[in-house]
């Protein structure tokens, strides 16, 4: 029997984690250590727990991972997926894109990657820099096994202001690299980057108030489903009101719709979800909603909300944040107080989170 044992350590299990002892005292705990940490990295049913990315306790973010890897030697990542998630009459190609990372690169919802494009920059002859991307996915990464990482891209192209015509040399170098990359394709990865856009979940009781235009969108897609979709300590203890303003041209320019209509059908009392969309809707002056407009509608909850502790972030156009600004100081002022001082207590409080561009 112990021949048999010390034989069974010399396996290596599926997740490729390590040769075994040959005792059997230890055999058999290391056997039962592997299998539940092999499951754990396989894809699990929606119902299990997810909670072996997690931190102790699962907000502290003293250890959170901060650039890993640098652009003198990047993590080496492969394409799993690029798939267009626009309708035919969006303006625009936008693409999400699923990248293997093997667990070497692991991150934290609001983090961003970066990307290095390969060749070399006409601007100044040296190799291309380095472009920031926030990360469209959980820590656990779409397939849930800790591996993966998504970006939301949309391709950037130059038309010709005269012709209509696309001019080659104008494209965005790095946007137009992903979304045309294939399966397999290695990519160069820097970061994980960032601390401003995470959630603050140690308090799961504050309210989050998240602000989107276009691909903007994506760390809102790692937040909500950290606390609606997947089995994480964070859905457990969450609390408050998710509520998320997207801004983008037309119907078929959504992104992500069918995930936030499923949230807010299974989570009516957590999630709200108010969009603007510019070509198809009309503010209150009959010009068109752009995501200050609707933001409007809203602004006295919106204010009283902060107020009360919530958190808002911002990602996207950085063209979106005077309306915003114009319309939050109006509604101070009519409550009698200085703008600028409640601007800064909000900001002081860590509720103020502005990723824009």
């Amino acid at each position: 029997m112990q021949l048999l044992l010390s034989l069974l350590g010399c396996l290596l299990l599926s997740g490729g984690f390590a040769f075994l002892p040959p005792a059997p005292q230890q055999v058999v705990g290391r056997l039962q250590d592997l299998r539940v940490r092999a499951q754990r990295h396989q894809r699990p049913h929606m119902q299990a727990k997810q909670d072996f990315l997690e931190a102790s306790p699962y907000y502290d973010v003293s250890n959170i991972p901060v650039n890993t890897y640098g652009k003198k030697a990047p993590c080496i990542g492969k394409v799993v997926s690029v798939k267009r998630i626009v309708g035919e009459k969006a303006t625009g190609e936008t693409c999400h894109i699923i990248i293997d990372h093997d667990g070497k690169m692991p991150y934290w919802e609001g983090q961003s990657y970066g990307v290095i494009p390969p060749g070399i920059n006409p601007k100044n002859g040296k190799p291309q820099g380095v472009r920031l991307y926030s990360i469209a996915s959980t820590r656990y990464g779409d397939d849930m096994t800790g591996n993966t990482a998504s970006l939301c891209v949309r391709r950037a192209v130059y038309n010709d202001p005269e012709t209509g015509e696309e001019v080659p040399e104008k494209k965005g170098v790095c946007s137009n690299y992903l979304c045309d990359a294939q399966p397999g394709d290695e990519l160069k990865l820097t970061g994980p980057a960032g601390k401003v856009m995470l959630m603050p979940e140690d308090k799961p009781a504050a309210d989050l108030i998240m602000v989107a235009t276009g691909t903007g969108i994506a760390p809102y897609r790692g937040f909500l489903r950290r606390l609606f979709v997947e089995q994480t300590p964070a859905r457990d203890a969450f609390k408050g009101l998710a509520w998320l303003f997207l801004g983008v041209a037309n119907s078929d320019s959504l992104l992500y719709d069918e995930e936030w209509q499923s949230i807010l059908k299974e989570h009516p009392d957590k999630f709200r979800l108010d969009y603007a969309l510019s070509r198809e809707q009309n503010n209150k002056k009959g010009g068109k909603m752009y995501i200050q407009d609707k933001m409007e509608e809203y602004a006295e909850e919106i204010f009283d909300r902060m107020d009360k502790g919530a958190h808002m972030y911002f990602c996207g156009l950085k063209g979106m944040m005077p309306g915003i600004l114009e319309m939050l100081k109006g509604v101070a002022e009519s409550k009698g107080k200085t703008w600028e001082d409640v601007l800064k207590s909000w900001k002081e409080n860590k509720q103020w989170h502005v990723e824009v561009y």
